[in-house]
């Protein structure tokens, strides 16, 4: 059996980023922290648990609304250092707060040259 993957804590101050991605669609839906504590909550419950860092507590996506996310892969990088959720929405899908599938709608110009 292969060793679990050790996820490094200790780069960003005990936080690792956590990218959630549809994995039917494949649409990037928000980014997330995870410390420890919530890397092992969502380990035991199957839905993505985040740290929040404005509040200081931990967060599982949707317990209010109901949209939670569902993992169906995690995978890290090759520093062990960030985590992507391959994850199906419970509820109506609307993971932003704002009322959005996917958190990523505010589009930037760039110049062309």
């Amino acid at each position: 059996m292969a060793e679990p993957i050790q996820l490094d804590f200790a780069k960003e101050n005990g936080l690792v980023p956590g990218i959630v991605q549809d994995a039917n669609t494949g649409q990037v839906l928000m980014l997330g922290f995870l410390n420890e504590t919530s890397y092992q909550k969502t380990l035991e419950s199957g839905f993505v648990t985040f740290w929040s860092r404005t509040r200081q507590k931990l967060w599982m996506k949707g317990e209010t609304s109901g949209n939670r996310l569902r993992i169906v892969s995690i995978s890290t990088d090759c520093d062990s250092d960030a985590l992507l959720f391959k994850v199906t929405v419970d509820g109506d899908g609307l993971v932003c707060h704002e009322g959005t599938v996917s958190c990523f709608t505010k589009p930037i110009q760039q110049e062309t040259k």
